[in-house]
């Protein structure tokens, strides 16, 4: 946590990244088992790094999965679990996820076209929502999305911790802290010197930036 916002770094490949996360600060490690993200890990992978992983929290990242895709992925012992998925899929889907990680471990992350906001019938079944650029394929796009939406959702639903997402990079996150009034992010390609591989210089840069817009919101 910097200065009261929580960050988790994702798209993790590698022991070398998980400790620079952790060396910065990062409260939580994402890992995508998406197969067609160029930042994919399988499970396997993730429990051979498992035991020598910083002792942060663990986030696993998944695209539509199965019930027992998930149980694969809870007996690894993740604390949480991110969920992206199409905003028109069946609520018993989002059902089944819930009552596989638990409603406090799910993390939905809904593709909400510009004009859809968070489907209300959700809310029970996950604590946390995860608001990334919406685009038509699945994977980060690497572009900023409607910071004002965000601010308007996370406004709508105080009880619920919402997560902001999407082309986050030490430029443009004061920027997005301001006018989307978040205080959990998630940063990814914007901290990259490739996918999957971090780059030290930036991510720091990410830091201080946190650090700096939220010193500059005290004063």
């Amino acid at each position: 946590m910097i200065d009261g916002i929580r960050f988790k770094v994702c798209g993790l490949t590698s022991l070398i990244d998980a400790e620079l996360a952790d060396k910065v600060g990062a409260d939580c490690l994402g890992f995508i088992f998406h197969p067609e993200s160029p930042r994919r890990v399988t499970l396997a992978q993730y429990a051979a790094m498992a035991p020598r992983l910083p002792a942060r929290r663990k986030v696993a990242v998944f695209v539509e999965p199965t019930p027992a895709v998930l149980a694969e992925a809870v007996a690894l012992k993740f604390d949480f679990f991110q969920v992206h998925f199409r905003h028109d899929r069946p609520l018993t889907e989002v059902v089944a996820w819930s009552k596989t990680v638990g409603v406090d471990r799910l993390w939905l992350a809904p593709k909400l076209p510009p004009e859809v906001d968070a489907d209300p019938r959700w809310l029970p079944f996950a604590r946390y929502f995860l608001i990334d650029t919406f685009h038509a394929g699945f994977g980060g796009s690497g572009k900023s999305g409607d910071w004002g939406k965000f601010a308007r959702q996370q406004a709508a639903q105080p009880k619920h911790v919402w997560i902001l997402a999407g082309g986050l990079n030490p430029e443009n996150i004061a920027d997005a802290l301001t006018r989307s009034g978040a205080k959990f992010v998630d940063v990814n390609s914007g901290v990259e010197a490739a996918p999957g591989v971090k780059d030290t210089e930036r991510l720091k840069k990410f830091v201080v930036a946190l650090h700096q817009a939220r010193t500059a919101a005290a004063s």
